[in-house]
């Protein structure tokens, strides 16, 4: 699952990451939510790399009214080719979503814990995404996007039992080439991210208001501050490995 996450990083280096011929500038964003603008790297027939804004939740183009269709900010890896509202876009649309991080929650009896969650090395990453083009039928197009979700790694499933799919720079030419790449040959690219990859850090319940969008979101509290003891949500983590959890689109926290 991936229902919020961050864009610190400076717009020079986010560039320089990714590769893109934009020269975007745009502000750090601390809480990004679903509905909101979110940045995608997509490539063009010819190679080069550009940089866009989607509405974050893919409206697949068959959708006649996105007001009663239900909101797709994820994709499950391990089946999104086989599903209509991914079909298309896994063949043709796939994107990177630049990110410096996300936020994910642990449900225990006792409550919901907030956590950052951050490279371990550098301040960018690169998740899997997917992109569609909605039309409306009196004008105008709209662009939506989704980001992929695998089953969680060590690190996370702790945390929660999903994580999005992170790929490597190595990766990124693979991933966006549609024209080159089927997409049985980009599935395989959909794995979880090494176990030492990501660290985690509880923050304050002030991350569950999208209002709040500034740096203290990702402060690190103690844990005398936390919703949770850290080490009830380890043993919940450890009890999360030998159950199923359901894990709907619509649910961000």
């Amino acid at each position: 699952m991936c229902g919020r996450l961050a864009l610190t990083t400076p717009p020079d280096a986010v560039r320089s990451f990714f590769d893109y011929v934009d020269r975007p500038n745009f502000p750090p964003r601390y809480n990004i939510a679903p509905t909101q603008p979110l940045a995608i790297v997509r490539q063009t027939l010819d190679g080069t790399r550009r940089f866009h804004l989607v509405r974050w939740g893919l409206i697949p183009p068959w959708v006649k009214d996105p007001a009663s269709f239900t909101l797709l900010i994820n994709a499950r890896a391990e089946t999104a080719s086989q599903k209509p509202s991914f079909r298309n876009a896994m063949r043709h649309h796939r994107c990177l979503v630049p990110a410096s991080g996300f936020y994910e929650w642990r449900r225990t009896p006792e409550g919901k814990q907030p956590f950052w969650i951050r490279p371990r090395e550098g301040d960018i990453m690169g998740f899997a995404g997917l992109w569609e083009t909605w039309s409306d039928p009196d004008g105008g197009d709209m662009d939506t996007g989704a980001i992929l979700t695998i089953e969680s790694n060590r690190m996370m499933s702790a945390i929660h039992h999903r994580m999005p799919v992170i790929l490597k720079p190595d990766q990124f030419g693979t991933w966006l080439d549609v024209a080159n790449v089927d997409r049985r040959e980009a599935e395989k690219l959909l794995v979880p991210a090494e176990d030492d990859f990501l660290v985690a850090m509880p923050v304050s319940t002030r991350v569950n208001k999208v209002v709040n969008d500034d740096p203290d979101v990702q402060r690190e509290i103690s844990e005398d501050e936390m919703q949770v003891p850290l080490k009830k949500i380890r043993n919940a983590g450890k009890a999360a490995e030998k159950e199923a959890v359901d894990d709907s689109q619509l649910d961000l926290f």
